[in-house]
C-alpha cells in the first residue's frame, strides 16, 4: 500500500492546478504523458491502437492500457469519476456593478452552497477562444491572485439572521465585486486579454469560472485530515488516473481505462458527460481498431464492470440525526460503497461483493453507505454507466464533510485507501 501521507498531498497538489475541469484535464494529460501515455485524436482514424493511450473531449478525458495481445470481446475493468465541481461562472456579458463598484455577473454552476462562497479572496480560470487571425486557438487561463470578492451583509443590516438564518438570492446577491468605480463595459476582457497575451478584439468567447485561492493542506491537531476545495470529485479523478498509471505498469491482463467526466454536477446531459456517448465511443473504437466486431463490442460491454467513485456523506457530528442511524460513515474507516434500493446508485450484490472483495485482497478497510429512507438521496454518474452501456457498475467514494462547500474536508489517510483498492479491483 502506497504511503497514505504520501498519496493525501499528491491529490493537494492536483486538486490545486486543477481549479477548472480543463487544468484537471490538463493535469491528468502531464501526468499520463510521464508514464507513457500518448494522446489520440478523435477525429483522425484509429488503425493501431498504442498500448497505453488517452483523449481528451473538452473537460472529459479517458485514458486506457490495453494488453498488446487482448481479446477484443475481453470486457475492461474501468474507474469513473468526473472534473466538475459546483462553483459560480461568469457570464457573456459580465460587466456589471452599482453603488460605486464594479462587479462580474456569474451563474451558478450546480449545487452550490452559496454561502461558503462569501468573504473568500477569489481567482479565475478557464479557457478562452480566440482568433488572431488563423482560426479559433483554444487557450486556458489561470488568475492565481484575488481578483474578486463577494461580500456579506454587515449584520448591523441583517438582524433577522440569528432567528431565520442567512438568506441569499442566487441573481441578487452572488455577483463579485472587482474594483472601486463605476461600471465600465469591457473590463473583464481586458482582464482576460492580459492573462491570455492577446488583443481583446481577438477573444470570442470563454468558459470562466471563480475558485477560492486558499490553497489545499493538511490540517487538525494530528494533521490527520485534508482540506480542499473540489474533493468532490477530483479526489475520485486523481486516484482514479493514479490507479490505471499503476496499473499499467504491472502489464493488466485485459484492458483496464479512466473515464474523467465533466457536466456530472449539473445532471451530465453533455458530449463529455456520463450521459453522453464519449464513454461507448472510445469502446467501440478500441474494439473495432483491434479486429474487433459490433458483436465483439456488445460482448466487451457485458463483460466490463466500472467502479463508479464519486465522493460519500461522512456522519456529521453536529446534525448526526440526518443520517441513517445504522450505517454511519466516517473519516478514515477507509472506501465507501454506496447503495440504493432505487437505483440512485448502480450499486448491484454482485458489484459489491466484488469491491468488498478487493478492499479485503488490497488489505484496506471499507464502509457501507445508505440514506435515510424519509430523505432523497443524490446520484453519480454510476447509473448512467450502467442504464447507458449496460455495464456492471458500483458505486464507491471516499468519506467527506462540507460536500459543495467552497472548501471541503476529508480524511487523510482515505485517499490512500481508496486508491490500493481501486489498483486491486483493476489488476486483481
Amino acid at each position: 500500500m502506497s504511503d497514505l501521507r504520501a498519496v493525501a498531498l499528491g491529490l493537494a497538489d492536483f486538486i490545486d492546478a486543477s481549479p477548472s475541469p480543463y487544468h484537471a484535464c490538463a493535469a491528468a494529460a502531464a501526468r499520463l504523458e510521464a508514464s507513457g501515455f500518448c494522446r489520440l485524436d478523435e477525429r483522425a482514424a484509429w488503425d493501431a491502437i498504442p498500448e497505453r493511450a488517452y483523449l481528451q473531449r473538452g473537460g472529459s478525458l479517458m485514458a486506457w492500457a490495453l494488453p498488446a495481445d487482448a481479446d477484443p470481446a475481453e470486457g475492461f475493468r474501468l474507474v469513473g469519476a468526473h472534473t466538475d465541481s459546483p462553483n459560480l461562472r461568469v457570464k457573456p456579458r459580465p460587466d456589471t456593478g452599482g453603488a460605486g463598484f464594479r462587479q462580474v455577473g456569474v451563474e451558478v454552476y450546480g449545487g452550490v452552497l452559496l454561502n461558503s462562497w462569501l468573504d473568500r479572496d477569489l481567482g479565475l480560470s478557464g479557457r478562452a477562444w480566440i482568433d488572431e487571425g488563423n482560426g479559433l486557438e483554444e487557450r486556458l487561463f489561470l488568475v492565481q491572485r484575488p481578483v474578486m470578492r463577494v461580500p456579506q451583509l454587515a449584520i448591523h443590516l441583517d438582524r433577522a439572521i440569528s432567528q431565520e438564518g442567512l438568506k441569499l438570492d442566487r441573481q441578487q446577491h452572488m455577483a463579485p465585486i472587482t474594483a472601486v468605480g463605476e461600471r465600465r463595459e469591457g473590463a473583464f476582457r481586458e482582464l482576460l486579454a492580459a492573462e491570455i497575451d492577446c488583443d481583446v478584439a481577438a477573444i470570442k468567447s470563454w468558459d470562466a469560472m471563480l475558485h477560492d485561492l486558499t490553497p489545499s493542506r493538511l490540517i487538525g491537531v494530528d494533521e490527520d485530515m485534508l482540506a480542499a476545495p473540489r474533493l468532490d470529485n477530483l479526489c475520485s479523478a486523481y486516484l482514479g488516473l493514479e490507479a490505471v498509471i499503476a496499473a499499467a505498469e504491472t502489464g493488466p491482463r485485459r484492458g483496464v481505462a479512466v473515464t474523467l467526466f465533466d457536466h456530472e454536477e449539473v445532471g451530465s446531459g453533455s458530449r463529455g458527460g456520463a450521459d453522453g456517448p464519449i464513454l461507448g465511443d472510445v469502446l467501440e473504437r478500441l474494439v473495432l481498431a483491434r479486429g474487433g466486431s459490433r458483436e465483439d463490442f456488445l460482448r466487451c460491454l457485458s463483460a466490463s464492470l466500472c467502479i463508479s467513485a464519486d465522493m460519500a456523506h461522512a456522519v456529521h457530528p453536529n446534525y448526526r440525526e440526518r443520517h441513517e442511524p445504522d450505517h454511519h460513515v466516517h473519516l478514515g474507516a477507509g472506501p465507501v460503497i454506496k447503495i440504493n434500493a432505487n437505483q440512485r446508485y448502480a450499486t448491484e450484490a454482485e458489484t459489491e461483493g466484488f469491491f468488498q472483495a478487493a478492499c479485503e485482497r488490497a488489505g484496506v478497510p471499507y464502509q457501507k453507505w445508505v440514506m435515510r429512507t424519509d430523505m432523497a438521496c443524490g446520484s453519480t454518474i454510476g447509473p448512467l454507466t450502467a442504464s447507458q452501456h449496460g455495464i456492471r457498475t458500483v458505486d464507491v467514494g471516499c468519506a467527506q464533510l462540507s460536500m459543495h462547500s467552497a472548501r471541503e474536508l476529508c480524511s487523510r489517510d482515505d485517499p490512500g485507501f481508496m486508491l490500493a483498492a481501486l489498483v486491486e479491483s483493476l489488476v486483481g
